[in-house]
């Protein structure tokens, strides 16, 4: 067996005659699984909430998107569309024609956006999904909108005799002072869906060709294509081929990309938590030390009868090295067992709620063990070679 490992294990084994000694490094291990215990599940929690919030974004987002490199609109000829059928690899695509519009109803007015889409929408996203009243519209003149545009303008569905009112303003230059500046799109709510607050705000869902309409636009004109893959699909090389149809005239975007804000803003968070919770770690492990600090002391005879029998001032200071590192590592696995138990528990049980029926969202991740071991062993070992670095031929000879 290694000489200083064998004697780090057995200091560690062995008590010291001191019971200060004793209490320091009892509640310097105790530090240590805390510490580790902490970090670990501050990580599991925070990978949960960014799959929490990035489930909203699977739901309206397709997994690639083409946007018009320049301007809001673009057009897509029936070549293209069947060059687009004839990529493998695309599942279904569908159109869009999106533009910020005024809503009216009953006397109330609210700027959001109407989206028009073909048939193909449903299969390409998940929207549908996200309905909680009425159905996804079937027929012309119908639409789909956010619980919180339906709560701003009192909408209630299949409300025939008061429908939400769309007024566009009418596209080219022109006189404001002519009789009617714009246009007007009669829509009957069929169904309301709820995704977050900011999307609920935001969208009317209705049919492409009245859009089009509405805008004066040509059954050509789009302002985004929705893209779904299939899961073994090669994403760059689907990219490429998309963008050659469309003689690099367009922007394709995956989903992160398309998102790529709340992406920046939950990786940023959650590499601000770790260096906060890396700190807290730095300060406690001076606690380990001050421990073999005090354990060189307390063993100061024993370090000199071995320096007498031929150990150098290199082995005992491996010794010691060696005894820091085993304790920090010890105390990060326990840590990390004891956060696990708690994560699984909240996994399967959901004792922890954000609201009576939601539990609070955790994610045990292998790559979160990884750092918070690697994290653990790293500091120990910095902390271990600092203090047996107090082991000197001048401490030995005393």
């Amino acid at each position: 067996m290694n000489f200083p490992f064998y004697i780090a294990q057995r200091y560690l084994r062995s008590k010291s005659s001191q019971n200060a000694v004793n209490i320091i490094n009892f509640v310097t291990f105790l530090v240590i699984v805390i510490g580790s215990a902490s970090l670990f599940i501050v990580l599991s929690g925070f990978a949960g909430l960014k799959t929490f919030s990035l489930s909203y974004t699977n739901i309206f987002d397709p997994d690639l998107k083409a946007s018009p490199t320049t301007g809001k609109f673009f057009s897509v000829t029936p070549e293209q569309e069947k060059a687009l059928t004839q990529i493998e690899g695309i599942a279904s695509y569908a159109k869009e024609l999106e533009e910020q519009v005024s809503f009216t109803h009953k006397g109330k007015n609210h700027f959001a956006y109407i989206k028009g889409v073909d048939q193909g929408y449903t299969t390409t996203t998940a929207i549908d999904s996200a309905l909680i009243f009425g159905n996804w519209f079937f027929s012309e003149q119908q639409g789909v909108a956010g619980i919180g545009l339906t709560n701003k303008l009192g909408l209630t569905i299949n409300q025939t005799r008061n429908p939400l009112v769309v007024i566009a303003p009418k596209p080219g230059k022109g006189s404001i002072s002519q009789s009617k500046p714009y246009n007007e799109l009669p829509l009957i709510i069929s169904g309301v869906y709820s995704v977050e607050e900011t999307l609920d705000n935001k969208y009317v869902f209705t049919d492409l060709a009245l859009v089009q309409a509405l805008l004066e636009k040509d059954t050509t004109q789009v302002s985004g294509i929705n893209f779904k893959l299939f899961p073994d699909a090669d994403t760059p090389e689907l990219r490429n081929q998309i963008a050659t149809v469309f003689e690099n005239k367009v922007t394709i975007k995956d989903r992160e990309e398309q998102n790529s804000s709340l992406y920046r803003m939950l990786n940023t968070e959650n590499l601000a938590t770790y260096l906060i919770f890396t700190l807290v770690l730095i300060i406690a492990l001076f606690n380990v030390v001050g421990a073999i600090i005090m354990m060189i002391l307390d063993k100061q005879q024993n370090s000199k009868t071995l320096y007498s029998l031929g150990s150098t001032i290199k082995d005992l200071r491996r010794v010691y090295f060696v005894q820091g590192v085993i304790v920090t590592g010890a105390g990060g696995i326990i840590g990390v067992l004891l956060a696990s138990l708690l994560i699984w528990s909240q996994l399967a049980f959901g004792w922890l709620k954000i609201t009576p029926t939601l539990a609070y969202p955790v994610e045990y991740q292998w790559i979160n063990i990884v750092i918070v071991l690697a994290t653990i062993i790293v500091l120990g070992i910095i902390a271990s070679k600092i203090a047996s670095s107090r082991i000197t031929k001048k401490l030995i000879s005393i």
